[in-house]
């Protein structure tokens, strides 16, 4: 009867260990999937800059925001690694010449972006318990016998639990996707086109805003629909 009562239990467990090792596999290729599409999805050229503005970036975070580092590593990679092999997976259907080209910084950047950006996202427990010292300080406070201001509180403490975590997450997509991702493009595309560092950064400021958006938009999202599961 034990042995029976051990193999029922191990089951369900059995069948979540499955489903979590097939969610590892099939989310990275699912964002390296959704990053071609964004680059097929069309570009906007930027005056002074051979890079053009793409929805790479914005792909990059959702993978950074929403998976592990090793994840988001892996869909980064598998990605660049269908590019070198000769599939038309970069900009303007380009495949292995855009590696070597004034791009070729910021697409071998994303790697790195994207594993800093999901290790600086950080852990929702303690946003969480930041958040809870709301709703924590109405139950002591007793303005209210029937509980209203505790629960309009905990109304509180979720929205500033969503407000932390997007701004946590606004924060490492800054850093990981902008800043890390940047320095490598304008390294290397001053690097191949013989342009000062400078004055290549200074063309490319077209994209900082729109990616500064992207960020935005991203980290919202994503805190919103988190807030929203819990």
């Amino acid at each position: 009867m034990a042995n029976l009562t051990e193999t029922t239990q191990s089951v369900p467990s059995a069948i979540a260990s499955r489903r979590a090792f097939a969610g590892a596999i099939v989310k990275p290729v699912v964002f390296a999937v959704l990053l071609a599409l964004a680059t097929m999805a069309g570009r906007i050229p930027i005056p002074g800059t051979p890079v053009p503005i793409t929805l790479q970036t914005f792909v990059v975070m959702v993978a950074a925001l929403t998976m592990s580092w090793r994840q988001a590593g892996a869909a980064i990679a598998l990605y660049l690694a269908a590019g070198a092999a000769g599939l038309p997976v970069f900009s303007g259907g380009a495949s292995t010449a855009a590696l070597l080209g004034p791009s070729a910084g910021f697409l071998i950047g994303f790697l790195p972006a994207a594993v800093v950006t999901a290790l600086l996202k950080g852990s929702a427990r303690r946003t969480a318990a930041s958040a809870d010292l709301l709703r924590g300080a109405a139950h002591a406070s007793g303005l209210s016998s029937d509980g209203s201001v505790a629960d309009d509180c905990t109304a509180d403490s979720r929205a500033v639990r969503t407000i932390l975590t997007a701004l946590r997450y606004f924060a490492a997509a800054v850093i990981g996707c902008i800043v890390l991702d940047y320095l490598f493009g304008f390294t290397v595309q001053s690097a191949i086109t013989g342009m000062p560092f400078g004055a290549v950064a200074l063309a490319s400021m077209g994209f900082v805003a729109g990616d500064l958006v992207k960020a935005a938009v991203a980290s919202l999202a994503i805190a919103g629909a988190a807030t929203l599961r819990r």
